[in-house]
């Protein structure tokens, strides 16, 4: 087993510890690991080994006095050369304990689970990086390189990391690390797309997110928020991007159900345009253009029918493709009762 993957499992364990620490925001910690596990962030529980413990006070003590430890990177054209030390005694030999004990973790084959997307990249490439390593009598010194480019880039990017965690220790350790391009430059912010409802409910696509989108989800949109009559429903915009998510937010579309109850405040947004005009003094009703794209999407659309005679309207006002229902709770308990999820949009 090369020693190329023991810095890298040495720093993200030290991530891992950090997050496991108590507090607020801190979690459980990274989670995934190599090959099929680091692919399923989110899924299961975190999986300790005999040594964990003993590793993971190491681990703390470590990012506890990271304002002791010294690390210089120098980068070189297909990698970097680091030295990492310090002048406290106790901590140097920590540093080296460290090491010698992410040696042992790949000698057996019991990696670390992690989520941060850097070091998730860092370990499909373990097979590409050269690395060497020797104690000072402060700490280690490393040299670590790659023939291929984009390797030899996430070894610079994942120095910087390290450097970042000697340098704010704790604060570093929560931040997820972006994955650089072949260029080396860290990608831009994804650019929002529409898949289905156009100009309406943006989505950025985060293929490798937790609780990705599933084949036939049935969801049930609740909608009571009202909104000023001139305005479009800020509610239907919500549902809008609720469809785009199961089209383009994830990994892979996602065909679904999606039925939407109008009632509340929300129950006069579907009147057709002559009638919403005549209640409210507009010009048209501004939410029948969306709710007319819902429906091309194949979502139904209901409203409840003692809410919208309550308010003076008939049904024969509401727009031709929304269908009055006997209420709202009928409408929700039979189509819970059908296996779909109950999402409420109120105030």
């Amino acid at each position: 087993m090369k020693l190329s993957a023991l810095v890298l499992v040495a720093v993200a364990i030290m991530v891992n510890v950090a997050q496991a620490q108590p507090g607020p925001g801190r979690g459980q910690g990274f989670r995934g690991g190599r090959g099929q596990g680091m692919q399923g962030r989110g899924q299961g529980a975190e999986q300790h080994d005999e040594r964990h413990n003993a590793d993971r006070e190491v681990f703390q003590f470590l990012l506890s006095n990271h304002d002791k430890i010294k690390r210089t990177v120098k980068e070189l054209p297909s990698g970097v050369e680091t030295l990492t030390e310090s002048d406290t005694p106790e901590i140097a030999a920590k540093i080296k304990e460290h090491v010698e004990g992410m040696a042992d973790r790949i000698e057996t084959a019991s990696p670390i689970r992690m989520r941060d997307p850097l070091f998730a990249e860092i370990f499909k490439h373990t097979d590409k990086i050269k690395m060497q390593h020797e104690d000072t009598d402060k700490g280690v010194r490393v040299t670590e390189t790659s023939d291929d480019p984009y390797v030899a880039k996430l070894i610079q990017a994942h120095a910087k990391v390290v450097s970042g965690f000697v340098e704010r220790g704790f604060a570093e350790a929560m931040k997820n690390h972006p994955v650089p391009d072949a260029k080396g430059s860290t990608p831009a912010v994804t650019t929002p797309t529409n898949p289905v409802i156009p100009k309406h409910g943006s989505v950025v696509q985060l293929p490798n997110a937790a609780h990705q989108p599933r084949q036939g989800t049935k969801v049930l949109i609740d909608v009571t928020r009202g909104s000023e009559p001139a305005e479009l429903n800020a509610a239907i915009e919500k549902v809008a991007k609720y469809l785009n998510i199961y089209a383009g937010g994830g990994a892979e579309p996602a065909k679904g159900k999606f039925a939407v109850v109008f009632h509340g405040d929300a129950t006069l947004a579907v009147l057709n345009d002559v009638a919403y005009s005549t209640k409210f003094n507009t010009k048209g009703n501004p939410n029948l253009d969306l709710l007319h794209q819902l429906h091309e999407q194949g979502v139904e659309l209901f409203v409840c029918g003692q809410t919208l005679i309550s308010k003076d309207a008939k049904p024969e006002e509401v727009a031709v493709f929304v269908d009055t229902a006997v209420s709202a709770l009928t409408v929700v308990v039979n189509l819970q009762t059908d296996g779909y999820a109950h999402v409420p949009i109120g105030k």
